[in-house]
């Protein structure tokens, strides 16, 4: 897929594990990147190999304060995604959602950019329809231990969409779900990373609950086509469009999936199950399919293979 251009593309988050891809994936297209990130989460190795590229800028900055600079495009990625990041400081983490929303669509304002927010899954919460689609409005816990990420990214697609009614700013929301590739934070407490880190180091996998809560999985190539496409959408094309993949797997499943692609002696472990943890979350991409022409076309097997190789290369260095 190619872009009018080149244009000057500001991606916040962009050293994170998604924003990365992004940025490459942009870069790759001919266009300027200015990854902007405060490296809570996100790691300048991540962009490493993209410092020597004349059109990719890095700038630590955080988004809860303004930002001016001059763009055509800005993708809104910078929130801590995963359960131990988001919950370590959670005030924090509602600042980058509300605050940061605001400092960017304030930008968004005067510069005329068209602006994409990584909205999220989790605005559904525990959800009680199944698969969700872009109308259910969600079933969420707004004081529980998830809500500074849940209640935060749903005040932004607020923001977002107010701005689009009163100062018809060029708006788009993509709802990510369950996302897993090279890159991903050894450390950072989603399933994946957990089960695979766990696998190689020959420990117990932990699994909480029973182990037939259900998640999708998409990689992060896929998603990244996604966010452009939707990014270079008809203008009337707001959103929120889900993204993610639509088969669903159980926690034992992919966990002996990892032991099967790792060659991992581990065995399962079960704990008690988290607070307000879904028990399936799944997209109807029916809306991403007709709009984008978009759906995953990277298998979850051989995903997670390469994500095994990335975590065990990783790991040993």
């Amino acid at each position: 897929m190619r872009l009018e251009g080149p244009l000057r593309v500001l991606v916040t988050g962009g050293a994170g594990f998604v924003g990365s891809h992004l940025c490459e994936a942009l870069l790759d297209m001919g266009h300027e990147v200015l990854c902007v990130d405060n490296f809570y989460t996100g790691s300048r190795a991540n962009v490493a190999r993209l410092l020597a590229n004349p059109r990719f800028e890095l700038m630590r900055h955080d988004v809860t304060f303004p930002l001016f600079v001059e763009v055509d495009r800005i993708y809104n990625l910078a929130c801590p995604a995963s359960p131990v990041h988001y919950q370590h400081d959670p005030v924090q983490t509602t600042k980058t959602s509300v605050h940061g929303a605001i400092n960017l669509l304030g930008l968004a304002k005067r510069t005329g950019a068209r602006i994409l927010q990584a909205s999220t899954s989790e605005v559904y919460g525990d959800p009680e329809v199944h698969p969700q689609p872009e109308t259910y409005v969600g079933h969420v816990n707004p004081i529980g231990p998830r809500a500074c990420y849940d209640e935060g990214k749903r005040c932004a697609e607020t923001l977002f969409f107010d701005y689009w009614r009163q100062h018809r700013v060029r708006i788009k929301v993509a709802r990510i779900f369950n996302t897993y590739g090279p890159r991903m934070h050894p450390d950072d407490g989603r399933v994946v990373s957990n089960f695979i880190v766990q696998a190689l180091a020959g420990r117990p996998i932990t699994i909480h609950g029973d182990g037939s809560q259900t998640r999708s999985f998409c990689y992060v190539s896929d998603l990244v086509d996604g966010l452009i496409r939707l990014m270079e959408s008809p203008e009337d094309l707001t959103g929120p469009v889900n993204l993610g993949n639509p088969g669903e797997c159980t926690m034992v499943e992919l966990a002996r999936e990892v032991i099967r692609l790792t060659g991992s002696a581990s065995t399962l472990v079960f704990e008690p199950t988290r607070p307000d943890d879904p028990r399936r979350r799944c997209p109807d991409i029916t809306l991403a399919r007709s709009a984008l022409g978009w759906s995953p076309s990277v298998p979850l097997a051989q995903g997670l293979s390469r994500t095994v190789d990335d975590l065990r290369a990783r790991l040993r260095s």
